[in-house]
């Protein structure tokens, strides 16, 4: 199907106009209300899906605002769309439409609504532009609007002190990390006149300052994706939101790692084979390719970080902090097969890697998020969150049982979930690069099982308690919003080898023939 050229730009401006109305509506009525932003979040994704077929089917997707001329970079706004871009926001407006659907009975009877829905849109418009900018001034712009969007979100508790300090702290590190970003852009900007990914790609020539640049963006956007040490930040943003945001930061976190992967691999691509690394071990002095070295470092961090999510995870006795450390462990698998395939670029093994990350990224979306609003539903129903006080709950919440358990067969990569063909994928590739890995990687996700089974024998099993003997199902709209993700992730299990064909593959070769997307800026693809 062949959309207007000008659908980047409405799938942008949709949820902007939006969220100006939003307060208007508000004046209707809350049903007006939230229906009005439901919609509006419905139409989007669908034109997002329509988008990415097309981007599937012909390639490179290219719009620009203002001058022609990508040389004159305060004179336009390029997106350049590939294969990546359209994998991150198809993920980035379901998880949001599916927000929107929950938010609905979850904060019904929550104050500061109206700001709450129009930051939820802006927040929309900030990732979108993140994803489909041609340049890296924007990205910061973008990254800037995602970052103040989400803080408000973060912090909508606001009568609880612990949310405005958690919202004030994701605040502080997300300024922190788009300052990196501002840095990196006036080192590349002051050498080279452009901060248009290919322009830059084809004129990096390797500077002290270019490898300066490189690590404050490898460093803003580690702390963007929450890995260890850097994740205390984002884990108590997941813990102190309400379970609707807590399942849309899960968005925060990959942006930063398309931010990292964009800049890896289309920006320093060419370079990272090039530039060499001197290493010298136990008085062997050798050259590393840049590449190798980051690819390592990345897993260095993976590593740290599936084993601080999986030991915290086992002494939790909170339900929300157990699965915010799980989905810390799950983010460390994604960023293990990131890792893998920066220090392998070229290999068989390497794109495996590449594709067991990309493919658990789109997988983990869904599935860790489905956990997060089931844990909202459980304190919704008893007020409770701690597991010592909860038990039973599978006689009052038959249907949030169900879709417990299918969460956490597919997060612990049980067969035939989804979540096992993505981390077999990670699994093979990382035993080829060194098999201690692909130890690690399986033992812990053994242990994950083991801690997801536990809270849901605790939370639903055993005899029904008197204190919970008028506990009821949550309302229609978070079981229809829980339904929404288990039948994504039902389908996604049923049909792995579409999904991975369909989606996961043109990420990554987007990412593996990152010269295409240069050369099609360059020869005037815009």
């Amino acid at each position: 199907m062949m959309l207007p050229e000008y659908t980047p730009l409405l799938i942008l401006a949709i949820p902007f106009i939006g969220a100006l109305i939003t307060p208007l509506i508000g004046r209707i009525g809350d049903r007006c209300r939230n229906s009005f932003v439901i919609l509006v979040l419905l139409v989007n994704a669908v034109l997002v899906l329509l988008f990415a077929s097309m981007v599937w089917e012909n390639g490179i997707f290219s719009y620009v605002f203002g001058a022609q001329d990508i040389s004159v970079p305060v004179a336009h706004i390029l997106f350049e769309v590939d294969g990546l871009g359209v994998l991150m926001a198809v993920l980035s407006s379901l998880l949001l439409l599916v927000a929107a659907v929950y938010s609905w009975g979850f904060l019904k009877d929550a104050s500061g609504l109206d700001k709450y829905y129009m930051l939820m849109l802006l927040f929309e418009v900030g990732i979108i532009g993140v994803i489909f900018t041609g340049d890296l001034f924007n990205f910061f712009v973008f990254l800037v609007m995602t970052i103040v969007a989400m803080a408000g979100l973060v912090s909508f508790w606001t009568d609880r002190a612990e949310s405005v300090v958690t919202g004030f702290t994701f605040l502080v590190v997300g300024s922190l990390s788009t300052l990196c970003v501002l840095f990196a852009v006036g080192l590349l900007y002051g050498q080279y006149n452009v901060v248009n990914f290919a322009e830059l790609a084809s004129s990096l020539e390797y500077t002290f300052l270019d490898k300066a640049a490189l690590a404050l963006l490898v460093a803003a956007f580690g702390m963007i994706v929450g890995v260890a040490p850097m994740h205390m930040w984002l884990n108590d943003s997941f813990v102190r939101s309400p379970a609707s945001v807590s399942m849309t930061l899960v968005g925060v976190s990959f942006v930063g790692l398309y931010g990292l992967l964009r800049i890896v691999f289309v920006v320093f691509g060419n370079a990272l084979s090039m530039i060499a690394k001197d290493v010298d071990i136990a008085g062997f002095a050798f050259q590393l390719p840049l590449h190798v070295a980051l690819g390592w470092f990345i897993i260095a961090l993976a590593v740290v970080t599936i084993l601080i999510g999986v030991i915290l995870a086992l002494g939790q006795n909170d339900i929300k902090k157990l699965i915010a450390f799980g989905v810390l462990a799950e983010i460390g698998y994604i960023v293990l097969g990131v890792g893998a395939g920066i220090a392998a670029i070229g290999t068989a093994f390497g794109r495996t890697a590449l594709e067991g990350g990309l493919f658990h990224m789109f997988n983990d979306a869904f599935i860790m998020g489905l956990l997060f609003l089931v844990a909202g539903a459980i304190y919704y129903g008893t007020k409770e969150r701690l597991l010592e006080n909860l038990g039973g709950l599978a006689h009052n919440m038959k249907y949030t049982a169900v879709f417990f358990i299918i969460g956490v067969f597919a997060v612990s990569g049980m067969p035939p979930f989804s979540g096992f063909a993505s981390k077999l994928l990670i699994y093979e590739s990382v035993f080829q690069l060194n098999p201690i890995l692909a130890i690690v990687a399986v033992l812990s996700s053994f242990l994950l099982l083991a801690v997801f089974l536990k809270l849901f024998i605790l939370v639903f099993l055993g005899p029904k308690l008197p204190r919970f003997a008028n506990v009821k199902e949550v309302p229609q709209s978070m079981l229809i919003a829980m339904g929404i993700l288990v039948v994504i992730i039902v389908f996604m299990s049923l049909f792995p080898q579409y999904i991975f064909e369909t989606i996961v593959e043109p990420g990554v070769d987007a990412l593996l023939e990152y010269q295409s997307y240069i050369t099609h800026v360059l020869s005037g693809g815009v």
